[in-house]
């Protein structure tokens, strides 16, 4: 991905097009590009944390009414890692704003800067667009602010057909969302992916205060009566819709909007 894609991709979480932002209760979230970087330890963490924050981010903050989420991984394949989250109204709102940022003259210009550093900005990139499901909630900043950024994990579950697909969202719709939040956890998105690794997938992430209540959360869920039969009707339905599954924690970037 060239470093246009890059500006056009990360920006186009926002909802543009040259107006100014439509009020956040007024949105629904389509979808949401999961733009990741892979890094190495030395200067690479520190300058792109100084380019997200204060170059990028104002940025887009000018012209952006949707989500952004901006995360370093704790526990993942490969680290150091940022994914940086932004939601869209539609797949047009991305193209909108790619073509936006690319003409911002400012923002090009450091971003050269960022790029020309005594060693590559990243070791590489990749990106995953997520269809939102109808039931997915609004990622939305809490009120009142966490005293602490939040651990946030991110899961993908790979099912063999779209098919099983369909199934383990339908599960995901009727119960297991609901259940995840009784235990405990904070939903923050439902999602399929569009385009990216994996697919067909369910890509989906919750949030906890902290690692304590994570494991407190999950031991909750996976003993909860209610959830152990859920899981039999979609197995005797579906198979194992679920066939691999990747998980990522991560903790929020203390300059990302949503923490």
């Amino acid at each position: 991905m060239n470093r246009r894609t890059l500006l056009g991709g990360l920006g186009s979480g926002a909802a543009f097009a040259g107006l100014a932002p439509a009020q956040t209760a007024a949105r629904k979230t389509a979808c949401y590009l999961q733009h990741n970087y892979f890094l190495k330890n030395g200067t690479q963490p520190t300058r792109l944390a100084e380019y997200l924050g204060k170059t990028w981010l104002p940025a887009v903050k000018k012209m952006h009414a949707g989500p952004v989420l901006v995360l370093e991984a704790l526990i993942a394949a490969h680290l150091p890692q940022v994914s940086v989250i932004t939601g869209y109204a539609s797949v047009e709102e991305l193209w909108s704003l790619r073509a936006r940022l690319a003409a911002d003259k400012a923002l090009e210009a450091a971003t050269t800067a960022w790029e020309k550093g005594a060693e590559p900005p990243y070791e590489f990139e990749s990106s995953n667009l997520l269809e939102a499901a109808p039931f997915s909630p609004e990622i939305v900043p809490l009120n009142p602010a966490p005293k602490a950024p939040r651990v946030f994990e991110l899961r993908v579950y790979h099912s063999p057909t779209s098919w099983q697909q369909r199934g383990l969202l339908e599960r995901f719709a009727t119960d297991e969302a609901r259940i995840l939040a009784r235990c405990g956890a904070q939903p923050v998105f439902f999602t399929s992916g569009m385009i990216g690794a994996d697919t067909p997938n369910v890509t989906w992430m919750t949030a906890f205060e902290d690692m304590i209540a994570r494991e407190k959360s999950f031991a909750a869920f996976s003993a909860d009566p209610e959830w152990i039969k859920v899981r039999s009707a979609s197995t005797a339905k579906y198979g194992e819709s679920a066939a691999v599954r990747k998980i990522t924690q991560y903790k929020a970037a203390v300059y990302s909007p949503v923490v």
